[in-house]
């Protein structure tokens, strides 16, 4: 499985990091959403970043973005640019181990 992320927040970079080296999975980290990799079979990205979501439109594999949880409209504006699952930041990170095990 390839792992492609754009998740600039440096804190929210560490924790995807370490459960992905927990689980002995590699991640690429774009520097831009125009540098994401769209061909991975998993993409991770916090859609409320500028040019993720017309970034997320040429996402050919599997593809989870976080968000808050009372930013509905963002989370509607996602799915609608073909993100296939937008979670709250919270729930996003309590799955994480079970997203980049490929469950969940």
């Amino acid at each position: 499985m390839t792992v492609a992320a754009y998740i600039p927040n440096l804190m929210d970079r560490s924790r995807v990091a370490a459960a992905a080296d927990a689980l002995g999975v590699a991640v690429s980290f774009a520097a831009s959403a125009d540098a994401l990799e769209r061909s991975a079979t998993l993409t991770l990205v916090d859609v409320g970043r500028d040019g993720v979501l017309e970034a997320l439109r040429g996402v050919t594999g599997r593809s989870i973005g976080f968000a808050s949880h009372v930013d509905r409209d963002l989370i509607r504006r996602a799915l609608d640019a073909g993100c296939g699952q937008v979670l709250a930041r919270s729930a996003f990170f309590a799955r994480l181990p079970a997203l980049l095990a490929g469950g969940d």
